[in-house]
């Protein structure tokens, strides 16, 4: 298992709606996250910063990611949700969610 935790801005005018949507997330996403093999998919907001953190248990998560990322409901839930965030500074080019670091855990 491999643990994933990422950042993004989201505008206050925006905490609302982004909130409604994620109590209400379409089964057919749910669905493809668990078929891609993401588990315990946790998201907390912090004043402009949603933070997210996901647990991967399969073995090709470039593969998986790109499975998820055509599938046409999870476009179409994208489409939805990416015009609420905004890329934080350090994201890189190739990057929505900013990528973090993982500096402690334990079990």
């Amino acid at each position: 298992m491999q643990r994933y935790a990422s950042v993004i801005k989201i505008p206050k005018s925006n905490w609302e709606t982004f909130e409604i949507h994620h109590a209400n997330v379409w089964p057919e996403v749910l669905e493809i996250l668990h078929e891609c093999n993401i588990r315990n998919f946790s998201m907390y907001r912090y004043g402009e910063l949603i933070f997210e953190y996901l647990e991967y248990v399969g073995t090709d998560f470039e593969n998986d990611m790109k499975k998820a990322s055509q599938n046409p409901k999870n476009i179409e839930w994208r489409n939805l949700i990416a015009p609420l965030l905004e890329r934080v500074e350090e994201a890189t080019p190739s990057e929505h969610w900013h990528i973090i670091p993982e500096v402690f855990h334990t079990d």
